[in-house]
């Protein structure tokens, strides 16, 4: 009898839990089973896996094979055992050496001619075997995404044989080619093309430095989707930990990372007839949705009263948590949502409402019905809204002026703003929490009073009383850091709230 036990990782959201892959070989009957809670693809393995071992000039067992897939009651789905179950087999048979199983894993699928081929989530898994200390052999498939990872050593191979020979030492793996280095020198669109909107410009700056979620309301043609598609060019380059963390997503989807840009902010634009399951992820074998492939990064949303009702609001949560659980009834799985929100909308359903020339038809009733597809709970959890309105002929034709600066220039006053808030909190102001907002937030008696009397006036809840001053502290880090909030601070952050 044989016993031999290789590694391998599953995928359960963007987490990568470690599968032991335990093979038996025993008297009997010829015949291969393989137990674990087995998905159908799995269990099909052992049609391939008998294929590929003869394919690469291997014996395959005549006996008795029981592979087992430890932890039992995590579901297995998908191809990326077959490499783990194939060495599992052979070295059970003494067919190759067991003595450098035990600090390796093993991915990828195998095709009936021996071939590897790429599997999906394998970014998660090498961050998951780093962790470990493991060394990863992956199909060469996935070697671009797996040079984006450092310090994990990681072996590419094209062929059954080439890592049964690896595992004899007769001869050599490759590892990727490592782009955690490449420098970002491009930004994206720039905002100098906007001309004009100033007051819009100067709610993009507000919202790139602290994070805050953004509406624009203005009638067709008037930069609205300009300007969003500008605010990854305002914001900073992602870090290493959040470009993984981004990328591990689309690696749980097979989206291709292009190395040359994958620290650049990810912006996700769905169409408003996506459903909720689109936006969110689910699915019978949970899958990341809109708003996980937009983490650390900007979701818009064009023609915002468009989209479902109900498809809207399960971005409630999303908005306040910065992750969403996707529950059924075999498994439960947890994506990553940490995204900006920036939405874009008409006045009127004919989009011309308060036009100086009157082209708006729209009864109030049809206004009111129009405006009510947005709840009032996600209203409340927007912190900037502003109206974008008509740009005269005249001045899209003038040349550019002082105030239509380009994306560098904002970028440079948003980074250093940034920085402050970083400093004093280690996140941007739109995720600290109420106490240190109390911290951070210092009102004099005077301005206190002013600031309860504008709340009141204006029926705020208590949500939006946290989300002005949190704007009101990013407007003050773009006012030199001012260590106390003033009352031009706390006016302009009000003036963002008149739905």
């Amino acid at each position: 009898m044989g016993l031999a036990v290789t590694l391998s990782r599953a995928q359960e959201g963007v987490a990568a839990p470690q599968v032991i892959v335990e093979v038996h070989l025993s008297g009997g009957l010829p015949g291969t089973s393989i137990v674990g809670l087995p998905e159908a693809a799995v269990r099909e393995a052992r049609d391939r896996v008998r294929v590929a071992i003869q394919s690469a000039a291997f014996d395959y067992p005549q006996r008795r094979v029981t592979v087992n897939l430890a932890p039992a009651e995590l579901p297995k789905d998908g191809g990326r055992f077959d490499l783990a179950i194939a060495l599992g087999i052979l070295a059970a048979g003494r067919q190759v050496p067991c003595q450098r199983l035990a600090a390796c894993e093993f991915l990828g699928e195998l095709a009936l001619s021996g071939d590897l081929r790429g599997v999906s989530g394998v970014l998660p898994a090498l961050l998951h075997a780093r962790a470990c200390g493991h060394c990863v052999v992956i199909p060469r498939a996935n070697a671009a995404e797996a040079g984006l990872v450092s310090g994990v050593e990681v072996r590419v191979a094209d062929t059954l044989a080439e890592v049964c020979a690896w595992l004899h030492g007769a001869q050599e793996l490759s590892a990727p080619q490592v782009m955690n280095g490449v420098a970002e020198e491009s930004f994206g669109l720039d905002l100098g093309d906007v001309r004009g909107q100033w007051q819009a410009r100067r709610a993009l700056e507000i919202a790139a430095t602290g994070g805050h979620h953004l509406l624009m309301s203005g009638p067709p043609g008037t930069g609205k989707t300009m300007l969003a598609e500008r605010l990854p060019g305002l914001l900073p380059p992602l870090s290493e930990t959040e470009a993984l963390e981004s990328c591990a997503v689309r690696s749980v989807l097979r989206q291709p990372v292009d190395p040359t840009r994958w620290r650049q902010r990810p912006f996700r634009a769905p169409h408003h007839t996506a459903s909720a399951v689109a936006l969110v992820g689910g699915g019978s074998y949970p899958r990341p949705g809109e708003i996980s492939l937009a983490h650390h990064g900007v979701l818009f949303l064009d023609e915002l009263p468009e989209f479902n009702r109900q498809v809207l609001d399960v971005l409630r949560e999303p908005l306040e948590s910065g992750g969403i659980i996707i529950s059924r009834a075999a498994r439960q799985s947890t994506f990553p949502a940490q995204f900006q929100l920036v939405a874009a909308m008409n006045p009127c359903p004919c989009g011309y409402a308060g036009d100086p020339r009157p082209r708006c038809h729209c009864t109030p009733e049809q206004v009111a019905r129009y405006r009510a597809r947005l709840s009032g709970p996600l209203l409340d959890r927007i912190d900037l809204y502003v109206e974008v309105p008509q740009v005269p002929l005249a001045e899209l034709g003038a040349p550019r002026c002082s105030t239509d600066e380009d994306s560098a220039t904002v970028r440079a006053r948003v980074v250093k703003a940034r920085a402050h808030a970083l400093t004093r909190a280690g996140r941007p102001n739109a995720s600290i929490s109420p106490r240190e907002l109390e911290r951070d937030c210092v009102l004099a008696a005077h301005e206190r009073c002013w600031f309860e009397k504008a709340l009141e006036r204006l029926g705020l809840s208590a949500r939006a009383y946290h989300r002005v001053l949190r704007v009101a502290r990013t407007i003050a880090d773009l006012d030199n850091a001012a260590p106390a909030l003033e009352r031009k601070h706390l006016a302009e952050a009000l003036q963002y709230r008149r739905f």
